[in-house]
C-alpha cells in the first residue's frame, strides 16, 4: 500500500509524518550522523527560529500551528537511539 500525503509518497513512518505535519524530523531531533559544533549551532538556531514562529502562530489562533510546536518541542528533546547507542557504547568501552 502507498501512502500519499498532499501528492507527495511517503517512503516510510518518518516521511510520512515530516509530510503530513510539515516539521524535519533531524531539524529538530538532530540527524543520525555525527555534525560538527557549526553544523549543530545552525540546526538548532534553524530549530529555535522556526519553534518561536510556531508559538506565534499558535497565539494568534491557529491550532495546527500549536500542535506543531508541541511535537516540535517534544522532538527537541530526544536523542535518536543509534546515536545514544553509540555514545553508551564508547563510554562503557573507555570505563573498562
Amino acid at each position: 500500500m502507498r501512502n500519499f500525503v498532499a501528492g507527495q509518497e511517503a517512503h516510510g513512518d518518518t516521511e510520512f509524518a515530516e509530510l503530513a505535519l510539515g516539521i524535519d524530523i533531524d531539524l529538530f531531533r538532530g540527524p543520525l550522523e555525527p555534525e560538527t559544533d557549526d553544523e549543530r549551532a545552525a540546526r538548532e538556531d534553524a530549530a529555535r527560529d522556526i519553534l518561536a514562529d510556531l508559538r506565534e502562530e499558535a497565539a494568534n489562533g491557529d491550532e495546527i500551528a500549536g500542535w506543531d510546536a508541541l511535537y516540535a518541542d517534544a522532538l527537541t528533546h530526544t536523542v535518536p537511539f543509534l546515536r545514544a547507542a553509540r555514545g553508551h557504547r564508547s563510554a562503557a568501552g573507555e570505563a573498562a
